[in-house]
């Protein structure tokens, strides 16, 4: 599934009834949430084994159970009915829904087949490199997460010298050599270049770490520089980069594919401000002070998997004096 943990943890410090419990969270491309207690590494929100997708091809093997965490919802889904498929025009709709209808679709850890599996969230999350940012004050976790699906299929290697079916130029494809399969994979998307998952495609959250509670869940990204003559629809974009939060109660997070660093309220989510970058700003910004000025900055190079401008910039923002 191509789902290892994909960033570094947090070691935060929760208040409880009234006492502190240090704890260490891990966000996860799969869209779920573990906290742990860091003295005993007990779960601090409650974590349950689940039976998970089994009917793997000849030769895998399955656990028959996965974890799963109890208080905290997934932030972004793990099924997609094919009547729900997204597209602009019904042509659009109509392709996407023809290909999630071939294939297996069972949510999340279904196995990978040779008919060809659904996999949701995709491999670049849920959550990704930016792992997550965190306000003491309000036991609040901020995390961004891709809202994609994506197919993979696995492709029979019959002899070295007779090789995998038909792999489109558009997908990734891994030989696999010594192993009877061959695997490929691409994002799902309609014949316009869109994402068959309905939006948003990238979404901020907040979760309360002592309740395990989403507190609220904003949009994030624009299509301005991915739709044809910028039409800059708040679909949300993939973001690979992460947020941080500021004393004075601000997120500041970039990674979307529109080239913006935005700035978010951490009580409520809402959306307070953008800055425009030269590239796609995919990393993590930060925050430093300077003769009593606050400032943000961000490394601005953008990325080809995610379709932003590249660039070679670093980029600074002044808080107002």
């Amino acid at each position: 599934w191509d789902y290892d943990l994909p960033a570094q943890p947090g070691l935060y410090q929760v208040w409880r009834d009234g006492k502190a419990h240090d704890v260490v969270a891990q966000v996860t491309k799969t869209g779920l949430i573990f906290v742990l207690d860091r003295d005993t590494g007990q779960p601090f929100l409650p974590i349950e084994e689940r039976a998970v997708p089994q009917g793997a091809e000849q030769g895998e093997l399955l656990s028959p159970t996965q974890p799963f965490p109890t208080a905290t919802p997934a932030v972004v889904p793990d099924r997609l009915d094919p009547s729900d498929a997204f597209g602009i025009t019904l042509w659009d709709k109509l392709a996407c829904k023809a290909q999630l209808e071939s294939l297996r679709a069972d949510g999340l850890f279904t196995p990978p087949t040779i008919q060809g599996t659904l996999s949701l969230p995709f491999t670049g999350g849920g959550a990704n490199w930016g792992s997550a940012a965190y306000d003491p004050r309000r036991n609040l976790l901020v995390i961004n997460m891709n809202n994609i699906g994506q197919y993979m299929r696995l492709q029979p290697n019959i002899t070295d010298s007779v090789k995998a079916d038909k792999i489109s130029d558009h997908d990734e494809f891994a030989p696999m050599e010594g192993a009877p399969y061959g695997m490929s994979r691409a994002m799902l998307a309609s014949p316009l270049g869109l994402p068959c998952t309905p939006p948003p495609w990238g979404v901020l959250a907040g979760i309360d770490l002592d309740s395990g509670k989403i507190i609220w869940r904003q949009t994030l990204g624009t299509t301005e520089d991915v739709a044809p003559g910028g039409l800059a629809l708040k679909l949300g974009t993939p973001a690979l980069g992460g947020p941080i939060v500021t004393a004075g109660g601000l997120i500041f997070i970039a990674g979307t594919a529109d080239n913006y660093l935005r700035a978010f309220n951490v009580a409520t989510g809402r959306e307070l401000w953008k800055g425009r970058l030269p590239a796609g700003g995919q990393a993590t910004p930060m925050s430093y002070v300077w003769k009593g000025r606050q400032y943000v900055v961000i490394a601005a190079g953008g990325a080809s998997n995610v379709g932003s401008k590249l660039g070679d910039n670093l980029v600074a923002f002044a808080l107002p004096e």
